[in-house]
C-alpha cells in the first residue's frame, strides 16, 4: 500500500518561499508519478506540478511556471515542491498524490481538475497561507 506524508506548509508573506515535502513509501514498481495539488476553500482541487519517476519528466500548471520547482530525492523517497515568489492566490491546502497505474502516462494532462480522480493515493495535506 502506497503511503504519502506531506509537510512543510506555513504562513508567509507575499514574495516569500516555502518548500513542501512528500515522503513516499510502499511502491512495488518504479513506474509511477508523484504530483502536487492544491485546493482553496470553495474551489476545485487543481494540479500544480507532477514528476514521472520512470523518466523524470516534469510538468507544471501555467499558474506556477517560473515560481515553483518540483524535484525528487530517490534515496530518501521524497519529492519536494520549492515555492518561490508566493502570491496570496497560492493560499490553499496542498496535497501530494501518487499515480501507480502503469497504463496512465504521467503528463501535464494529469494536472487538470477532471484528472484528480485518476490519482490513487493522497497525503493528508499541508496548509499554505500567503499574506498580502
Amino acid at each position: 500500500e502506497v503511503q504519502l506524508v506531506d509537510s512543510g506548509g506555513g504562513l508567509v508573506q507575499a514574495g516569500g518561499s516555502l518548500r513542501l515535502s512528500c515522503a513516499a513509501s510502499g511502491f512495488t514498481s518504479h513506474d509511477y508519478g508523484i504530483g502536487w495539488f492544491r485546493q482553496a476553500p470553495g474551489k476545485r482541487r487543481e494540479g500544480v506540478s507532477c514528476i514521472s519517476n520512470s523518466d523524470g519528466r516534469i510538468y507544471y500548471a501555467d499558474s506556477v511556471k517560473g515560481r515553483f520547482t518540483i524535484s525528487s530525492d530517490n534515496g530518501k523517497n521524497t519529492v519536494y515542491l520549492q515555492m518561490n515568489n508566493l502570491k496570496p492566490e497560492d493560499t490553499a491546502l496542498y496535497y501530494c498524490a501518487a499515480m501507480t497505474n502503469s497504463e496512465v502516462a504521467v503528463t501535464a494532462k494529469l494536472l487538470v481538475p477532471s484528472a484528480v480522480a485518476l490519482w490513487d493515493s493522497w497525503g493528508q495535506g499541508t496548509q499554505v497561507t500567503v499574506s498580502s
